[in-house]
C-alpha cells in the first residue's frame, strides 16, 4: 500500500472517529475505554493531536518528563492534554485537521493509521459499539505494530505464535497458530483483548 493511500485510511478513520464522538451523550465522554485509566474524552483528544505535534511540542516533552518512561510519558502528556480541551475544541480539531497529512516527528505514516483504527476500538467496545476496520488498513497497522511490540509489551507473545487472518492475506510468526479476522489480531498485537469469540487455533494457550 502506497503512503497515499495509507493517507486515505487515515482520514476515513478520523473521520468515522469524529462521526462517533459527535454522536456520544455528553456523559459518554467521561466512560472509561480500554486504555487503562484514559476516558473517551483522553482517547480523543489525544487521536487529534497527532496532527498539532512537532520538534518544538517533542522538546517541551522530554523537558517535562525527564528521567520518565515511554508509557508514563504518553499517560501523563494524554492528561495534561484532556484537561486543557472540551468536547467542542475537540471535535472543532477534528474538522479542522481532516485532511492533515502530518505526523509526529521520528514516527512514520502509519503511526497516525494505528492510532485512528486501535483507539477508535478503545472508545466503542466499553460502549457496546462497533466499528469495523478496513482489512487491508488493519494490515498495514499490524505489520507496523508488530516492529514497536518492544513497547506495546506484545513482543514474547509475537514471538510465539503465528497469526493467520481470516479475511486478508496476512500470516506472520512461527509457532502455534491463532486466526481470525485481522482486526482481532490487531488488537492482540497492540496488547488488547481480542474478542476471543472470533479466534480460533491451538496458539490461544499463549494468551494471558
Amino acid at each position: 500500500m502506497d503512503k497515499a493511500e495509507v493517507w486515505r485510511h487515515i482520514h476515513a478513520e478520523r473521520a468515522a472517529l469524529a462521526a462517533t464522538l459527535a454522536a456520544l451523550p455528553e456523559e459518554d465522554w467521561s466512560h472509561d475505554t480500554l486504555c487503562a485509566g484514559w476516558t473517551v474524552h483522553d482517547v480523543a483528544a489525544h487521536v487529534i493531536s497527532t496532527p498539532q505535534i512537532g520538534w518544538g511540542e517533542i522538546a517541551a516533552m522530554s523537558v517535562r518528563n525527564l528521567g520518565r518512561g515511554y508509557n508514563t510519558i504518553i499517560f501523563r502528556e494524554v492528561k495534561r492534554l484532556s484537561a486543557q480541551e472540551t468536547r467542542e475544541s475537540i471535535l472543532a480539531d477534528y474538522e479542522r485537521y481532516a485532511a492533515s497529512t502530518h505526523h509526529v516527528p521520528t514516527t512514520t505514516s502509519v503511526e497516525p493509521l494505528i492510532d485512528a483504527l486501535l483507539h477508535h476500538q478503545d472508545i466503542v467496545r466499553p460502549l457496546g459499539l462497533t466499528r469495523a476496520m478496513p482489512p487491508e488498513a488493519a494490515a498495514i497497522a499490524a505489520d507496523r505494530v508488530r516492529r514497536l511490540s518492544f513497547l506495546m509489551g506484545t513482543r514474547r507473545l509475537l514471538r510465539s505464535v503465528r497469526m493467520v487472518a481470516t479475511d486478508v492475506d496476512w500470516t506472520r510468526g512461527r509457532g502455534p497458530t491463532i486466526e481470525g479476522p485481522i482486526q482481532e489480531l490487531l488488537m492482540l498485537s497492540s496488547g488488547r483483548q481480542p474478542d476471543r469469540s472470533l479466534l480460533t487455533g491451538e496458539g490461544l494457550v499463549e494468551l494471558k
